[in-house]
């Protein structure tokens, strides 16, 4: 099984039934996979900043939520990111990486590098994977931290994991 269909599966045996996503090439097994699979609600996002809010709503609803999208989104929603640490609510989201490891886009440097401070300066936890033998207690640490602890918790596909863009 492919490291990404190994981490749907861990994902929805954890209980995440909602996927909200900005369509992204790096997240594209998991939002195929959501998207065919009936116990799972699949959102797309006009802007990552929704995917918050939806969150949010699942964890007051008794259910659990992740956010795909792509470390240049951080930037479209970083105020909203600010505020899940004052509404008190546990927060996935899992960050395909651009701007590092053999990008060939001079664009997607600036908040590629950004993501991390970003990140960790309003209380979201970084966990980074540089390889696939990482992925699943990658997630699985993630998981425990963000329903257990009730934490804000990002998990970074990095580059390396993903392939790099040359353009």
């Amino acid at each position: 099984m492919s490291w990404q269909n190994n981490l749907f599966e861990i994902l929805k045996n954890e209980g995440i039934t909602i996927f909200s996503y900005v369509p992204d090439a790096g997240h594209k097994v998991l939002i195929d996979r959501a998207l065919l699979d009936d116990t799972i609600t699949a959102i797309p996002l006009t802007s990552e900043q929704e995917g918050i809010g939806i969150a949010a709503g699942a964890y007051l609803g008794g259910s659990k939520a992740v956010l795909l999208m792509q470390s240049s989104g951080v930037g479209n929603c970083i105020n909203q990111l600010s505020l899940i640490k004052h509404g008190q609510f546990p927060f996935l989201t899992i960050i395909s990486m651009r701007g590092e490891f053999g990008e060939g886009n001079p664009w997607q440097y600036a908040m590629g590098e950004a993501v991390i401070p970003s990140l960790e300066s309003i209380g979201v936890k970084c966990l980074k994977i540089y390889n696939q033998d990482d992925v699943s207690k990658t997630i699985q640490s993630a998981l425990t931290m963000t329903f257990k602890a009730e934490r804000s918790i990002a998990v970074l596909l990095s580059q390396k994991l993903l392939g790099s863009k040359k353009f």
